[in-house]
């Protein structure tokens, strides 16, 4: 099973991102717990699921910096600078 490619994570919006994150998560203890247990059957699932997290949580905190960064962006319309009091008191 090849590893997960990162389109399909940016395709989920925000609610479904941070679900399948929970889900992952989940799902990765669950192998833990097998591998403690000694019932582990796919090793390799590890590898897959960290890298599936790892790739949510790059896209998660993507979308928190373009949010942030997204309002700053916008041009400041019609703005002076204040003028200094000791200006006006000399004229």
């Amino acid at each position: 099973m090849p590893l997960p490619k990162i389109e399909e994570v940016r395709k989920l919006n925000d609610q479904e991102l941070a679900d399948e994150i929970l889900a992952a998560k989940r799902e990765l203890f669950d192998l833990r717990l097998q591998q403690a247990t000694q019932r582990l059957e796919k090793p390799h699932q590890f590898k897959h699921l960290r890298h599936r997290i790892a790739q949510m949580l790059t896209v998660e905190r993507e979308r928190q910096l373009a949010a942030a960064q997204a309002p700053t962006d916008t041009p400041t319309t019609n703005e002076t600078p204040p003028i200094d009091q000791t200006e006006q008191e000399q004229e």
